[in-house]
């Protein structure tokens, strides 16, 4: 959603450091924009289904109960007070409380639930006003709905009441600008708020955003923070007043984009159809239950270039660049990461896996388990450009899309190569997850 487009457009605009200077905000557009995020989104789910309040019970969303080191993907707000428990924290550190209820993940109810509330959003704003960010969060643009909702802070407390009566799953909304200012401003101010709502305006970012810890903002990770403090950059404000050349010199477009953030530009699209987007590649992986040999990886890396051909030839789309990565064991580390770009574009699974094998077999140091592997297909055109070759059977061209079909009729288990059901396949157990986790 970043864009440097502020920098071109206003460039005029920009003023070095000096006490008391801001920006004209008045050249700037002004939207009535929310940024609506689930409270514990998974754990409140659990909480519904088992007819329990998610802001009282204590609860935790685990991957897979049956391994200690399995990650807690989400903690109900009580579980987190009083424990202090993170959705990074691990299934053995909970602590020893029998009023704790360990809830497996059920991907496929949470989605369910999440498609239905975007489902009931729709019909409040038209789908062009709304951006699905993740499964527990999205922004709903409301220009124009003031005679039919109110005020933006009306229509937040309507769209807040909708999701607690409809669904039992408290929400936090930030409200401003444009989506920076409403995702900042829920991330910072609506989730501590008892209203559970707070809002932002260009009038408001001195005194409501620039007093906090530059870590604490979206956007900025753990080692960008780093970065930052070294240059004595340690709050939002002091971003805001460093000057911008420093920051494009230091960090480039980066630089740009932290420097108008922290005057809360942001100039990115608040409305249109944000379920299309350029698709850049096709890629696969996975961590593995356990490490893998080198010679049990070739059967992984086949259903990784069937995953990601599939979805390829599901689009009409062809790839030039085939690229692989491989990840060692926990106890070796490293691994490797690298391409190859080919003649004639391919969506067909065994010439993707063919380039693959070579670069494994170029690359691979011979002895390292392995535990971690992806595929990719990218530099990515319509057309197959292929020269059809009168000693090439060109039936194996085929072979894809028929298996393509007789999977999207009867799923995704239907027909499979005879390796998936050898030991060292992975299709068969992944078919009962959706994004890792059982479904």
């Amino acid at each position: 959603m970043y864009t440097n487009e502020c920098s071109v457009v206003y460039l005029e605009q920009v003023f070095l450091f000096e006490e008391g200077v801001t920006l004209d905000y008045s050249v700037y557009p002004r939207h009535n924009v929310l940024c609506i995020d689930m409270r514990s989104f998974y754990a409140s789910v659990e909480c519904v289904d088992r007819g329990i309040d998610p802001m009282k019970a204590m609860l935790a969303v685990v991957g897979d109960p049956n391994r200690s080191g399995s990650i807690v993907l989400a903690a109900s707000p009580a579980l987190k007070k009083t424990y202090r428990v993170s959705n990074v924290s691990r299934f053995f550190e909970l602590p020893d409380d029998p009023d704790i209820i360990i809830a497996p993940a059920r991907m496929g109810m949470y989605l369910k639930v999440s498609l239905a509330i975007t489902k009931m959003i729709k019909t409040i704003v038209p789908k062009e006003a709304i951006h699905v960010y993740s499964v527990d969060e999205l922004w709903v643009t409301l220009d124009g709905t003031e005679r039919l909702y109110g005020s933006p802070v009306e229509a937040a407390e309507m769209i807040q009441q909708r999701i607690l009566d409809q669904f039992g799953i408290p929400c936090a909304i930030g409200i401003g600008e444009n989506k920076f200012l409403a995702k900042v401003v829920m991330d910072i101010h609506a989730k501590k708020a008892t209203s559970g709502i707070a809002e932002c305006r260009y009038e408001d970012i001195e005194k409501l955003l620039w007093p906090i810890e530059i870590g604490k903002i979206w956007g900025v990770g753990s080692r960008l923070r780093k970065h930052l403090n070294r240059m004595g950059i340690f709050s939002l404000g002091q971003l805001a007043n460093h000057p911008l050349e420093q920051l494009k010199k230091r960090f480039g477009v980066i630089g740009e984009q932290l420097y108008w953030h922290a005057w809360g530009i942001d100039l990115s699209p608040v409305e249109g159809d944000f379920t299309k987007a350029e698709q850049k590649g096709y890629g696969h992986g996975i961590t593995l239950l356990r490490d893998y040999k080198g010679a049990e990886i070739p059967t992984v890396l086949l259903e990784l270039c069937e995953e990601a051909c599939r979805r390829a030839r599901k689009d009409e789309m062809y790839g030039r660049t085939i690229h692989l990565s491989i990840g060692y064991s926990k106890e070796v580390g490293g691994g490797f990461s690298r391409s190859m770009s080919i003649d004639a574009p391919t969506n067909i699974t065994m010439a993707m896996h063919q380039v693959c094998m070579q670069l494994f077999h170029t690359f691979y140091d011979g002895y390292s388990e392995i535990r971690r592997a992806s595929v990719s297909l990218t530099n990515l055109s319509r057309d197959a450009g292929i020269q059809l070759s009168l000693f090439e059977d060109q039936r194996k061209s085929n072979i894809g899309y028929v298996m393509d079909a007789i999977r999207d009729k009867y799923g995704s288990t239907a027909i499979l190569r005879a390796s998936s059901y050898t030991e060292q396949g992975i299709t068969l157990e992944r078919s009962k997850k959706i994004g890792g986790h059982y479904a």
